[in-house]
């Protein structure tokens, strides 16, 4: 299972990029005068923002430096993709033949090459399955190995991933695994393990010069202030999957910049072609030649539902009817109109996106059933509404003679602590988020403040259990397995852990089993989903645990925002996937399906 660790990375580069973090800067008349030439050269940004450190693909992915890092196919490439737009698995270095609860099925393109020109076979992928820096043994118990016959008349080989019964049969992970696993070449590991005398040996080295790799671009440099990667004209997908045609830039830079502010600048002035950084009023760009996926809010595409994780263990948190009085106080229009420049809709209840791949599993009849009430906006009712609650569940507001908050206290008279929402510190959307959230409970009467802290205190403290609210983004990349595996995150208590053990899902320690109150159809229904066939026996399945999530609210879903900020400038390259024109998702030209844009830009005129 990928572990919190690497969760962790994940939602630090993408919360990241919207904070003033990074070291060193590129000015924007270094890149617009550079010694690459203009018209051959794409400038993307928002994923790395300090200096480079590793390109070896078997270093720890906090270690290691775009595009080595992540998803990113330019160098490495995974066997599939999984294009976000249309929920399809795509081929790359293989191309999906079956899947079922007991094994999946991928044939390599016999075309795949290394750089070095080395055919890609079954011997890297069992590589990095199964001695890469990876744990998949949980999901995947063994890889079996076929050579087929293909039309026209060649020979193909076939690789089964078997499922690992014996765990958690969990054909959703897999298909997770398959798109995000990049493959790399055991011609080139294998002998240096053995000369080295270990993988960690192996892992110290940087791979910076010259490395061996599949995709359409390879290392050229990298130096503080920036990356370049060159395009591979021998790239083996050109003719194998692009007709013949080679990526439209030559180079591709990643400019690593001081703060946020340079990002936006360069953005304005054509000097940075395309970002996922988080640039507020994206709208007011459009002048510029700044555009993104949608014209109108809320201007991206929803992906990712960045929310409070409770710690369900400490009192009064640890009450439901609390928790639910919690959601009920924060001003949702607030969020979306001033924290994330109105690039959300409207919130619904449940752990559910209304989005193409999802929607169809809500139930509006159970969110006006079971859900809170999240449309309130009027102030005097919301705060009401609220203390209602608290009063309901036994809870009371003690206030000053200034009429401002001074304390609660529980059904026994007891003094309730003040509680505190940890969030990282220059997180500029997230902080919004939480003084938004704050100042709705205290006007209710909910004792809580703003728990900013520096990253090297957000990330043991979600893991450790040690916080009262925590900012999380869960499952911040778009798979095959969602929603699946955002409930797994929230609600799974297969792995519980206690307060100050590490906790790599559920973080909020909700449904403790052997308590009172446990719900043992939680696990139940996780186990079963990933191994239903029938589309309304998953639809049923889906609004059960919705209508759980809702009844105990164990976080609270604050805005929906993109998987990844998809922000691009027409002014020297133009045909970039918009609603209009969907041939790729709304994705920056270098992760999954959006990678197929570089074959489809064009200069302007």
């Amino acid at each position: 299972m990928i572990g919190l660790k690497s969760i962790a990375r994940t939602a630090l580069v993408l919360s990241a990029t919207g904070a003033l973090f990074g070291c060193g800067s590129s000015s924007q008349d270094e890149l617009a005068s550079g010694s690459l030439p203009r018209q051959e050269t794409l400038y993307l940004s928002g994923q790395q923002n300090d200096a480079p450190g590793t390109f070896n693909p078997l270093a720890e992915s906090w270690m290691t430096t775009w595009p080595v890092s992540g998803r990113f196919n330019l160098m490495y490439e995974p066997l599939l993709t999984y294009n976000s737009l249309t929920g399809e698995i795509e081929s790359l270095l293989g191309s999906l033949v079956s899947k079922n609860n007991d094994s999946i099925v991928v044939d390599l393109n016999p075309a795949a090459k290394w750089s070095d020109g080395e055919k890609v076979t079954s011997r890297d992928v069992k590589f990095i399955y199964t001695m890469g820096s990876i744990n998949t043994s949980e999901q995947i118990s063994a890889i079996h190995v076929d050579t087929v016959k293909s039309e026209p008349a060649g020979e193909v080989e076939r690789v089964a991933f078997l499922i690992n019964k014996k765990q958690r049969n969990n054909p959703l992970s897999v298909m997770d695994l398959l798109q995000a696993i990049r493959i790399v070449p055991a011609h080139v590991f294998e002998p240096l393990i053995e000369k080295l005398g270990s993988k960690d040996e192996v892992k110290k080295l940087p791979m910076d010069q010259n490395p061996v790799v599949s995709g359409p671009y390879a290392l050229r440099s990298a130096d503080p202030n920036k990356i370049i990667l060159e395009r591979r004209d021998d790239y083996w997908g050109n003719a194998a999957l692009h007709n013949g045609q080679l990526p439209a830039p030559k180079y591709i830079v990643h400019p690593i910049y001081k703060n946020n502010e340079h990002n936006t600048i360069a953005m304005r002035s054509g000097n940075l072609d395309a970002s996922q950084s988080y640039i507020p009023r994206i709208n007011r760009k459009a002048g510029a030649g700044v555009h993104t996926w949608l014209n109108e809010p809320p201007y991206f595409l929803p992906g990712a539902m960045p929310m409070l994780i409770i710690n369900t263990m400490k009192e009064p948190l640890n009450d439901k009817r609390f928790r639910r009085a919690l959601a009920t106080a924060i001003d949702y229009m607030a969020l979306r109109k001033f924290a994330v420049s109105d690039y959300t809709d409207q919130i619904k209840p449940g752990l559910i996106m209304p989005t193409n791949l999802e929607g169809k599993y809500i139930s509006d009849e159970d969110l006006a059933k079971y859900g809170v009430k999240l449309t309130i906006t009027d102030e005097k009712e919301r705060v009401e509404t609220v203390k209602q609650m608290l009063s309901e569940a036994g809870y009371k507001s003690v206030w000053n003679d200034d009429g401002t908050l001074d304390h609660m206290e529980n059904a026994k008279g007891e003094k309730i602590p003040t509680m505190y929402i940890t969030s990282p510190n220059g997180w500029i959307d997230w902080e919004a988020m939480v003084t938004i959230a704050v100042e709705g409970m205290r006007k209710a009467g909910i004792d809580i403040r703003e728990g900013f802290v520096d990253g090297g205190s957000y990330w043991p403290a979600m893991g450790l259990g040690n916080f009262d609210l925590i900012m999380h983004k869960p499952v911040a990349d778009v798979t095959p397995s969602l929603p699946w595996s955002r409930f797994n995150e929230i609600m799974a208590s297969r792995d519980w852990q206690p307060l100050g053990s590490w906790a790599g899902v559920n973080i909020g320690r909700y449904n403790q089993p052997g308590t009172e109150g446990f719900r043992p159809e939680v696990d139940k229904l996780l186990s079963a989903i990933p191994l239903m066939k029938n589309a309304d026996s998953i639809a049923t399945a889906y609004r059960e645990l919705n209508k759980i999530f809702m009844e105990d609210q164990p976080s609270i879903p604050l805005v929906y925002l993109p998987e990844q900020f998809y922000e691009f400038s027409d002014r020297v390259w133009t045909n970039w996937p918009t609603e209009k024109n969907p041939y790729a998702p709304a994705q920056l030209p270098w992760v999954a399906s959006g990678t197929k844009t570089l074959w489809n830009l064009k200069l302007a005129k």
